[in-house]
């Protein structure tokens, strides 16, 4: 039962990771990478649709991004879609594609973007906390109504505790290696 239960906050905790991690891909650094503009929005026949579903996304030069759509007609709705975003680029429409070029970050920007990073790194610790005092309540539960003793109890908040400080470091970790890929000139 303690069991089931941590590996139930395990998965809900890795979960939060991942998204820390998808979200941090969406944060410019100096460098052009797909993962910028793969899930912005864009209005495709009245719904919105992500652009990687829309486009092929290509990267031909550091600091260049390379937006082929699949088809002609929604060149325009995805060159809406980016200006509308909050990157703050100008896409150049040809006709045929989209090439978004990345200007070099200020280091105001720069120091912008670390605080962006550190926000986002504390809510996904605060959601790790939240998971922790979920399955301390459930296993408090559990012993209120006699399904494990106190010293299981004990123990099994003991694990948790592990478990949560073992992906709080992992949580810094992808927040040193983001910043650092920020900082990067």
């Amino acid at each position: 039962m303690i069991k089931e239960l941590l590996k139930e906050a395990e998965a809900h905790m890795q979960k939060s990771i991942h998204v820390l991690q998808e979200d941090l891909t969406a944060i410019r650094t100096g460098r052009a990478h797909p993962g910028l503009v793969e899930k912005i929005q864009v209005e495709y026949y009245g719904a919105p649709t992500p652009l990687i579903q829309l486009a092929s996304i290509s990267v031909p030069e550091p600091r260049s991004l390379l937006i082929k759509p699949f088809d002609k007609s929604t060149l325009k709705a995805i060159e809406r879609a980016i200006l509308a975003s909050e990157l703050g680029l100008t896409p150049n429409n040809d006709g045929v594609a989209i090439r978004l070029n990345l200007p070099p970050l200020t280091e105001e920007r720069r120091r912008d973007l670390v605080k962006h990073v550190h926000h986002r790194l504390e809510e996904a610790r605060v959601a790790l906390r939240n998971i922790r005092r979920d399955a301390i309540k459930d296993l408090k539960d559990f012993e209120n109504e006699k399904l494990i003793s106190e010293d299981d109890r004990k123990r099994g908040e003991e694990e948790l505790q592990k478990l949560v400080d073992r992906l709080m470091g992992e949580i810094d970790r992808i927040g040193q290696h983001k910043e650092k890929e920020i900082m990067e000139v």
